[in-house]
């Protein structure tokens, strides 16, 4: 089974490879080195299956990805219980572009958005889906708008998604959950995570397969075993279509924590 760990002080545990889903809703605008197709309900629903089977909990979704959260809405049904479901507020994606609106009004909008979306009365874990002036949206109450639903019980936990150093370190400060990018290229937000680790914070990894460009077996490996060795990591999200590149992923997390079981 896959091994999980906590996700900070949370109290939600997670498995240590988590499910990106943004291939579910959308196929515009995106970094990934080759075109895709985005699949019907049979085959999403294949994939879900398949990544429970192998212990993954985490679905990582969001507005910006298009028709995802509406499609994990009717992808779930009856199931909802099994999954920890973390969506984003701040950034949609409409007509071939992305539109920001990090604004308490909006944050509030879209996280009720989001709930009809995807078929449940609560979210797990709700990010800032940041633009990139990380300093400048912490500035603006959307945090602020994020802890107001944590108390109402619309959302566990609530997080940051981050893109620099900077605003990773000052939101941290601030949230229950970073989410920052770390990969064989990029390893300038380590900071972050040390600091996550210190504060008790969880920390998933966006990006660890580089969007797709270190897909080959030894990559994933050298890859996973580096960054879970880190013990401040709670989970790296992958994002895939295809089932056995997910059980590699899954594969190459077990083999870099031989030693680690779940709860």
């Amino acid at each position: 089974m896959l091994p999980r760990r906590p996700l900070g002080s949370t109290g939600l545990t997670v498995g240590v490879v988590g499910l990106g889903t943004v291939k579910l809703g959308r196929n515009q605008s995106l970094k990934y080195p080759r075109p895709f197709a985005i699949p019907d309900d049979r085959a999403a629903a294949r994939l879900l299956d398949r990544a429970a089977e192998l212990g993954v909990n985490l679905l990582d979704t969001a507005p910006a990805y298009g028709a995802a959260e509406e499609r994990l809405g009717g992808l779930l049904a009856g199931r909802r219980e099994r999954w920890l479901l973390c969506t984003k507020v701040g950034e949609e994606f409409e007509d071939g572009r992305s539109r920001f609106d990090f604004s308490p009004e909006g944050v509030r909008r879209s996280v009720e958005r989001s709930l009809r979306r995807l078929a449940t009365d609560r979210l797990d874990l709700v990010l800032v889906h940041s633009d990139g002036d990380d300093l400048a949206i912490l500035a603006l109450g959307t945090l602020d708008a994020l802890a107001d639903l944590k108390r109402e019980g619309k959302v566990l936990a609530y997080g940051f998604s981050s893109k620099t150093v900077a605003g990773g370190l000052a939101a941290a400060e601030r949230c229950d959950c970073m989410m920052v990018t770390w990969n064989l290229f990029h390893e300038e937000e380590v900071p972050v995570v040390d600091r996550c680790l210190a504060l008790g914070r969880g920390v998933l990894i966006k990006k660890p397969l580089a969007s797709g460009h270190a897909v080959a077996g030894p990559q994933i490996g050298a890859t996973f075993g580096r960054i879970l060795a880190h013990p401040g990591v709670s989970s790296l999200v992958v994002g895939t279509l295809d089932p056995r590149h997910l059980e590699a992923a899954v594969a190459a997390a077990g083999a870099a924590l031989s030693g680690e079981e779940g709860p």
